[in-house]
């Protein structure tokens, strides 16, 4: 019986481990599908063109400079580096169709607007500078206007552009250089400071501690790991974010540094807890030959314990860091979600997990804005990949070197 009572055991394991494993590897199929499709595509949407006149010699524009042209900062063709012949073509006239109103009466246009295309193509015909945006169902054969070709976007744009504008008309913006530098900044600072303050703590609570303190510390930090992260925003919203604005006179207090002391004391009990198991590994007899050679409590930290526990800290640090690239609610509350390179730590930033979790609801599925968000996900897939990879390798490195 108890033998059938093992097999049913292990079974159920089996079952159980490969569910999740099947799961995580579809998990990562559908996020990579789902990015997949944005880089090499047009910026703008499928069902949208940008036409010009005939005579234009203009035949293809960046997503860049149709964004100047439409905030008015590009008024001639010629800053496009275009040659034009007049003065009447170098004026660039933009043209949406809700601007059709302007240049014909509702008679013209019919009662169901069934002359709208017609009208149209009459006018981008009739006016050389134009730039229309346009439905793609308006370019027929009987079109007067000539359709350009929008550049597709690079995986060099979409990575170290500055302007995250995915909702912008005519053409989206994706450029996620801001929210890239906005995760690491906001991270690397909660480490600095959460760094020295966790392994302090690891270092009394497992060389000079009474049982009794550690008794009750220890659960106590293992219970801040379960307090959910919007009750730590709460707290750095009401608490932090005024002292920083307070203390350093700024307009508003929702800055990376909020946001970097948020995830400080969040990424706590995990450095602690790591730490301090990696600090209570050291051997007993290390300590003690430490001793007999007439070193005291402090020199047998800093150059036995220390030493021999250095890797299994650095994956606390590890660890503690993707704690903190990974947090979406706490960094959303407090940083002021504001998508521009970082020059200061007294600036209000955006990371990658708090632009998914504010935007994702709001994309459309399928469309452009939506496979930015999943390409979003990848990045930071990515990156916690590489620091789950990290630390199995110091891991590695530690057990080889204890045996």
């Amino acid at each position: 019986m108890k033998r059938w009572g093992e097999k049913l055991v292990e079974l159920i394991l089996m079952v159980s481990g490969t569910v999740s494993i099947v799961a995580v590897i579809l998990m990562t199929v559908f996020l990579f599908r789902e990015a997949s499709g944005l880089i090499g595509h047009s910026a703008v949407e499928d069902d949208m063109c940008v036409a010009v006149n005939r005579k234009n010699v203009v035949d293809k524009i960046s997503a860049q400079e149709l964004r100047q042209i439409f905030d008015k900062e590009v008024t001639k063709w010629s800053a496009l580096g275009q040659t034009i012949k007049s003065e009447d073509e170098d004026s660039i006239l933009l043209f949406r169709v809700d601007d059709i109103v302007q240049y014909y009466n509702e008679e013209q246009l019919g009662d169901s607007l069934q002359y709208v295309p017609k009208l149209v193509s009459a006018l981008i015909d009739s006016l050389p500078g134009i730039l229309a945006f346009i439905p793609e169902k308006y370019i027929s054969d009987e079109f007067k206007g000539r359709k350009i070709n929008v550049a597709p976007l690079s995986t060099r744009e979409f990575i170290f552009g500055i302007s995250w504008l995915p909702t912008a008309k005519p053409a989206a913006q994706f450029g996620v250089w801001p929210l890239i530098l906005g995760t690491l900044w906001v991270s690397l600072i909660a480490i600095l400071i959460a760094l020295p303050v966790g392994i302090s703590c690891a270092i009394y609570l497992s060389e000079l501690a009474d049982w009794r303190w550690r008794k009750i510390f220890k659960p106590l930090i293992d219970l801040l790991a379960g307090i959910p992260s919007v009750v730590y925003g709460f707290f750095g919203l009401v608490v932090i974010v005024p002292m920083i604005q307070n203390t350093f006179g700024l307009p508003v207090g929702e800055t990376a540094l909020a946001g970097s002391i948020v995830l400080a004391i969040m990424a706590l009990p995990t450095i602690i807890s790591i730490a301090e198991d990696a600090l209570r590994s050291a051997p007993q007899a290390m300590k003690e030959a430490s001793y007999a050679l007439g070193a005291n409590r402090w020199q047998t930290i800093y150059k036995v314990v220390l030493p021999y526990s250095l890797s299994g800290i650095a994956a606390a640090a590890i660890l503690g860091i993707g704690r903190a690239i990974g947090e979406t609610m706490a960094v959303l509350m407090v940083t002021g979600n504001a998508a521009v390179v970082p020059h200061s730590i007294l600036e209000p930033v955006r990371t990658i997990p708090a632009t998914i979790a504010a935007e994702l609801g709001e994309a459309p599925q399928g469309g452009q804005h939506y496979k930015a968000l999943f390409l979003l996900a990848v990045i930071l897939f990515i990156i916690t990949f590489v620091l789950n990879l990290t630390v199995d390798i110091i891991s590695r490195r530690r057990n080889a070197n204890k045996n």
